[in-house]
């Protein structure tokens, strides 16, 4: 069998290259294009067949996209693939606008949820589609909706974006100390978060960032006026051009939270900070599974928002914490939760150990890939 897999970046995205990996392993030959980056010497040390090429719909510039449609073509008929795997909305676009004529089986592996929860965006994708488009979700919320939306459910596959365990478990070694590092006294109950800043889109009605910083902030303001000694840290920069809204981030924190909140840029130590933390916060808007996979994976008690393909890891009460998304009320009183019952956050932590290595092993998820691509197959041959 012959994939190929399209990507829009070879910097981080290390989701795809554990992905490509193990279907290598499962005697796919994968080739893939992407942009030249940091990642792609990686990928062609796991055998995968790498073309340089950014295989993205250009919006802004949409002449841009025949060139690059023409482009996509050639390598299509130069490797004559059995399936194309996209992995972004840009690239599902430019894949079915430079397709459409083809009769080849075509995959969009949905990343996360938030084009689906816009109704123009969603409309771009279902109506771009043709009868060789299929989806493979990577979340339940995905996947439903699709179906919700009129797909036929044997269009819509199920495969999570795997993470090994190994990245994100790390043992202490005493050398460590964050809240020494920052000031804090060592019974400061120390929450983290971990996830770059996003500026509000006003085009998609956003008031406030993706991830949920600000509500955080509230949180943490409205659990200190019962127990003081508490401390957030926020770990992960601006995305892209958005350091005027990573500043405003860091000034409402002083405002709302003065000295509770320490903000500390992008790290690359994150399985060594994550252990450090006494509860892992991910007050999301929109997102697939999210650093809920991280802190799981890490031992660290989780509490994310209602939202995605979060409940696909979290169950509040049993693997973790769960909040109303966009309200600091109900964050602050999961904290407080988590604050006043230790044991309980311990059990959870247990259960969640189990759960996250369940849903998310990689070789699993590979072969729910694989499993779907042999589906797709069978279905055109019958």
């Amino acid at each position: 069998m012959v994939v190929l897999h399209l990507l829009k970046t070879a910097v981080g995205a290390s989701w795809a290259l554990r992905q490509t990996t193990e279907l290598v392993k499962l005697g796919v030959t994968v080739h893939l294009a992407l942009p030249d980056g940091p990642m792609v010497e990686k990928y062609r040390a796991a055998g995968v067949h790498v073309h340089l090429f950014d295989p993205s719909f250009i919006v802004k510039k949409p002449w841009q996209n025949l060139s690059k449609a023409k482009q996509l073509r050639q390598l299509v008929d130069e490797i004559k693939p059995d399936i194309v795997h996209s992995h972004f909305v840009a690239t599902t676009l430019l894949m079915r606008f430079a397709l459409r004529r083809y009769q080849i089986k075509k995959i969009f592996h949905v990343p996360g949820p938030l084009h689906l929860e816009h109704w123009l965006f969603r409309n771009v994708d279902l109506l771009s589609a043709n009868q060789y488009d299929s989806w493979l979700a990577s979340c339940l919320w995905t996947q439903n909706t699709y179906i919700q939306q009129g797909i036929d459910p044997s269009r819509v596959g199920l495969a999570y974006y795997g993470v090994n365990a190994g990245d994100f478990t790390f043992e202490r070694d005493g050398t460590d100390n964050l809240k020494q590092q920052l000031g804090l006294s060592a019974d400061t109950f120390l929450l983290g978060m971990v996830a770059f800043f996003y500026a509000p889109k006003s085009y998609l009605g956003q008031k406030r960032g993706l991830k949920g910083h600000e509500d955080l902030i509230d949180a943490m303001a409205i659990v200190a006026q019962r127990y003081p000694n508490i401390a957030c840290v926020f770990v992960g920069g601006p995305w892209g051009n958005t350091q005027h809204y990573f500043d405003s981030v860091k000034e409402y924190a002083e405002q709302q939270a003065p000295g509770r909140c320490f903000f500390l840029g992008t790290r690359t130590d994150v399985p060594q900070l994550y252990p450090q933390f006494d509860l892992a916060v991910h007050p999301s808007h929109s997102e697939n599974v999210g650093g809920a996979v991280e802190s799981m994976y890490a031992g660290v008690a989780t509490l994310t928002s209602n939202v995605g393909g979060f409940p696909d890891l979290v169950e509040d009460g049993e693997t973790g914490y769960m909040a109303q998304a966009k309200d600091p009320d109900s964050l602050a009183q999961k904290i407080i939760e988590a604050i006043e019952n230790e044991p309980e956050r311990l059990r959870r932590i247990e259960n969640a150990s189990e759960r996250v290595a369940k849903v998310m092993n990689v070789e699993h998820n590979a072969k729910q890939v694989f499993d779907f691509y042999q589906h797709i197959q069978a279905e055109s041959n019958s």
